[in-house]
């Protein structure tokens, strides 16, 4: 798999040619950070208005305990917004080239708000100043590794293929530790959840940045406009999911 185009198997195609698809890369890649970056911005958004707003009480109502203590209590609005995104995932991801790019581009921001009303219980859970720290880490540590993926001469496919894997193990596991609630067990998937998102968000950049070689000929532009918001997509939640394996790590957890 070719990762940046060795434009010496193509003697026909002139510099001039050479340049334009750097250029369109560039332009590709910036439209796929910006989109990721518009989408996390309305999760943001989302999460924050809905924490600190009377709408919490739609998903997060204050119950009295059997102790007698009032706690929060997910109502079926709450279940039905975690449950949620996985159906726009599945949509965006199977009906991608049958959807025109209008829908493909509003799937993807009524993802991102559902997303943002999942992640609302993060500010029940973890202080204010501890959300905005790690979002900063992320942020960082997302960037670096982009950036890595994007400049490094090495395959990740094989690292990516064995990411893949571990993606699956992490699920297996969570769903395992729904019915353990073992904090040991919850301690080892935030930690290997880091290491695979990191990994993952890498192989994704290389992926997107060799993948565009081969469409920018074979696809028109409302082709390359809709895998655009796809790519996106696959950046995005590297970047929810290093967040929150992050947070469940190094959150500072609200004392009430």
């Amino acid at each position: 798999m070719a990762f940046s185009p060795d434009y010496r198997a193509y003697p026909n195609q002139s510099a001039t040619t050479a340049a334009v698809l750097d250029a369109g890369l560039r332009a590709y890649m910036l439209r796929v950070y910006n989109w990721m970056a518009s989408g996390l911005l309305l999760t943001g958004i989302v999460a924050y208005a809905i924490a600190h707003t009377s709408a919490m009480d739609a998903f997060y109502p204050l119950v009295r305990s059997a102790s007698g203590r009032m706690v929060h209590s997910a109502t079926p609005l709450a279940y039905i917004a975690m449950l949620a995104p996985l159906a726009f995932v599945l949509v965006l991801s199977f009906g991608v080239n049958r959807l025109s790019t209008t829908a493909v581009q509003g799937l993807f921001w009524a993802f991102c708000a559902t997303m943002g009303a999942s992640l609302t219980n993060i500010f029940m859970i973890y202080t204010g100043q501890s959300v905005m720290q790690v979002f900063f880490i992320t942020a960082a540590t997302f960037a670096a590794t982009s950036i890595y993926g994007y400049t490094t001469k090495a395959d990740l496919s094989k690292m990516g293929s064995f990411m893949m894997m571990g993606l699956f193990g992490l699920i297996v596991a969570s769903l395992v530790n729904m019915f353990m609630q073992s904090s040991a067990l919850q301690f080892a998937i935030s930690l290997i959840g880091v290491v695979v998102f990191v990994g993952l968000t890498a192989w994704d950049t290389q992926r997107i940045k060799g993948d565009y070689v081969q469409f920018a000929y074979e696809e028109g532009t409302e082709g390359a406009a809709k895998r655009g918001v796809y790519d996106a997509l696959s950046l995005y939640l590297n970047f929810i999911n290093l967040f929150t394996s992050l947070l469940q790590l190094i959150g500072v957890r609200n004392n009430n």
